[in-house]
């Protein structure tokens, strides 16, 4: 498959079977992680791989952040933890702050999300699905994931990657044309 149609059929996919990824295929898509443009090859990525009592941990969260954020909407935040209990594995990814750098440390950020999408890339050709979530569920600003992963103050959560044996194929979805997108100067 060529490099357009793997881009062109990916997809967010938020329904998995019921389980468990192998740790080799989640050790490929780290692989394809670290492969990602980063500047300077600061390699500025870590990843912590959540799964069993860890990810047990990470449901309490989640819910203790949703019953807080929306305590008027309990009807969402049983979907979001019903999605979140059907998932078998999360991994949470780190991009580094370099102190007194803040444009260093910003770079790094675009480095890391190249890396998610190399792994959502690498998803495909695995058969497993993914899911990028930062809000939310994702509770990549919720101090609680910091304690939970151990994370050190000099690293930033950029985001949660949900991953797992699709239920089903998920639709195509449009895009803007390019021509309504660029201005060529």
């Amino acid at each position: 498959m060529s490099v357009m149609n793997i881009l062109k059929s990916r997809r967010a996919v938020r329904n998995y079977e019921p389980k468990e990824v192998e740790t080799e295929k989640i050790t490929r898509l780290l692989e394809a992680a670290v492969w990602a443009p980063n500047d300077r090859l600061r390699e500025p990525w870590h990843f912590y791989v959540i799964r069993g009592e860890a990810k047990t941990r990470y449901e309490q969260i989640a819910r203790e952040f949703l019953e807080e954020r929306f305590p008027t909407k309990p009807h969402l935040v049983k979907e979001s933890i019903a999605v979140l209990e059907s998932t078998p594995l999360v991994i949470v990814v780190t991009s580094d702050i370099i102190p007194g750098d803040e444009a260093s440390s910003e770079d790094n950020e675009y480095a890391v999300a190249c890396a998610i999408h190399s792994m959502w890339l690498a998803a495909q050709e695995l058969g497993l699905g993914l899911v990028w979530r930062t809000r939310g569920i994702g509770l990549a600003r919720d101090e609680r994931l910091h304690k939970l992963i151990g994370s050190p103050e000099n690293r930033k959560i950029v985001g949660s990657v949900f991953v797992g044996y699709p239920v089903a194929d998920s639709p195509e979805t449009k895009r803007t044309a390019i021509e309504d997108k660029t201005t060529w100067l």
